[in-house]
């Protein structure tokens, strides 16, 4: 099989292509130039893409003995993952650039191109398994290694996507292992750090990335009852769930904290108040993505869901209607933002994911017991 293995310049794609190009398969790597400033560089364990880990991803692909091409995709990444994270926050959600990049840019524009040139497959480094399910379909489940599953990221990819990908690093026990395999195969990322935060904010300041890029825009910051407590700067800079960094010109007349309970884009205002207004028991969503082919639509189904990269997964009840998902959380959950993608899981399978609409409040459900 004629595999594209995509090359970040990190420890974890360099062994997921060494493990494609042991199975057997042709493989040809690729690294992904995403950044319109050919002169950034990695800050330590920030940033991505920079001219370090193209230099780091062409050394990989010297060792595994493959060929090696850098693939200019930073407009697409510019119009697709950085657009949406600017017009996302400008409207009061919360994006999730992680899941963006997987659906428009690794598993969109780099494995289009590659079945374009004749590819089967892409060959990334990300932790999860594809197992085959009854029938032959592909199912998408958890990694071994729970502690670094990526599952959460990639639930948007949808079937077609998920019949041309590799995760050749699903079974894998631990980070350690990889890193271990790396130094064994000569590789020199082996010990390089992992990458966290948002890859286009090298530094980790996302609320200096957003004022330069949206500018100052003040306005009032009200509690829950309508009076004004403070003011900000853009509201855009603001997250649901926030208690830290809010500024406020008077402390509660309870004591209590105060955390951010929504923002308001139309009338640039923040709102604050009690952190028990946070809780939720009822989801809507749309812009569905949906894996499991035997999990019919219209029906209520006893799943779990997760509503952050590395949350815990909530017991729930769930239906899916065309584009839109509903779920009804078994015990409460704080913090949701529209914006926040909500993955479905059956134990280690996802179902499918949604982008998060509306969050309210509404009577636990009794739970249904699976069939």
């Amino acid at each position: 099989m004629r595999v594209l293995a995509a090359l970040s310049g990190g420890v974890d794609s360099a062994v997921a292509a060494a493990r494609a190009v042991e199975a057997g398969h042709d493989v040809v790597g690729v690294h992904m130039a995403l950044s319109r400033s050919r002169a950034q560089h990695r800050t330590g364990s920030r940033g991505c893409c920079s001219i370090e880990d193209a230099s780091d991803a062409r050394r990989a692909a010297d060792v595994l003995g493959i060929p090696y091409y850098v693939w200019d995709l930073s407009e697409e990444f510019e119009e697709t993952v950085v657009a949406d994270f600017l017009s996302e926050y400008a409207a009061g959600r919360t994006p999730n650039p992680c899941v963006r990049c997987n659906e428009h840019i690794k598993f969109s524009a780099l494995l289009d191109r590659g079945l374009a040139l004749g590819f089967d497959a892409v060959a990334t480094g990300h932790y999860a398994r594809i197992v085959e399910g009854p029938g032959g379909a592909r199912e998408l489940h958890r990694a071994a290694d729970l502690a670094k599953d990526q599952s959460y990221v990639l639930a948007v990819m949808g079937p077609e996507r998920l019949a041309r990908s590799l995760f050749p690093l699903g079974d894998v026990a631990s980070k350690d292992e990889v890193r271990a395999e790396a130094a064994a195969r000569g590789l020199s990322v082996s010990a390089k750090p992992d990458s966290y935060d948002i890859c286009f904010v090298a530094d980790g300041d996302t609320q200096g990335f957003l004022r330069d890029r949206l500018g100052a825009q003040p306005g009032a910051v009200l509690d829950h009852e309508g009076n004004e407590v403070g003011r900000h700067d853009g509201a855009y800079a603001y997250t649901v769930g926030q208690r830290k960094g809010l500024a406020l010109g008077r402390p509660a007349t309870d004591g209590r904290p105060r955390y951010v309970l929504r923002t308001d884009p139309a009338a640039n205002t923040v709102v604050v108040g009690p952190g028990e207004l946070l809780s939720v028991t009822e989801l809507t969503a749309d812009q569905t993505v949906w894996l499991a082919d035997d999990v019919p639509a219209g029906e209520w189904t006893t799943a779990q869901v997760q509503v952050r990269a590395h949350g815990t997964p909530t017991p729930a009840q769930v239906r899916r209607d065309d584009d839109s998902l509903h779920v009804r959380l078994d015990t409460p959950l704080r913090g949701m933002a529209p914006g926040q993608s909500v993955v479905v899981y059956a134990g280690t399978r996802v179902l499918g994911q949604a982008t998060l609409t509306r969050a309210g409040r509404g009577a636990v459900p009794t739970p249904v017991p699976a069939p």
